[in-house]
């Protein structure tokens, strides 16, 4: 599963379109905020019911969000054990260093500046999609205390 957590509507449509044709095996969840994202990233509130216990392969996260902003997310994420080994990409508009800079002290795996142009834009999360889920090798699936894979 990638969790893709975008409050606009419009690039959420494009890296919807993009990610389908670079990841078409993988399910696309979508959180529209930090409070969402961590729902489903930790299986608790409505996202329980929907998904359970199955934990991400990969976090899109965008910084500017309502709620919760993007650097709280990644924060709580890199402090929880269950989803500390989650690869997580900052994908966002902003290019300010102290952004860049505190996302990596946050523990963000990468950080990319959403291209402008369409082409780039898909280019982008093609790339993104294989390196994460195809040529990376990521720590095994961590089992949590029901037994479920995680």
């Amino acid at each position: 599963m990638i969790l893709l957590v975008e409050d606009n509507p419009d690039d959420e449509a494009l890296t919807l379109r993009a990610l389908q044709k670079a990841a078409a095996s993988h399910e696309i969840v979508i959180a529209h905020d930090g409070v969402e994202a961590l729902d489903i990233a930790f299986g608790r509130g409505p996202a329980a019911g929907i998904h359970g216990h199955v934990k991400p392969q990969l976090i899109l996260l965008d910084l500017k969000l309502p709620k919760v902003d993007g650097l709280e997310v990644l924060r709580q994420l890199r402090a929880n054990p269950e989803t500390r080994t989650i690869p997580i990409v900052v994908f966002t508009s902003s290019s300010e260093e102290q952004d860049i800079m505190r996302s990596y002290g946050l523990g963000a795996n990468s950080y990319i500046r959403k291209p402008v142009e369409f082409r780039q834009f898909c280019e982008a999360l093609r790339q993104i999609s294989s390196y994460w889920l195809s040529l990376c090798q990521l720590p095994p699936r961590a089992i949590c205390s029901s037994g479920q894979n995680l």
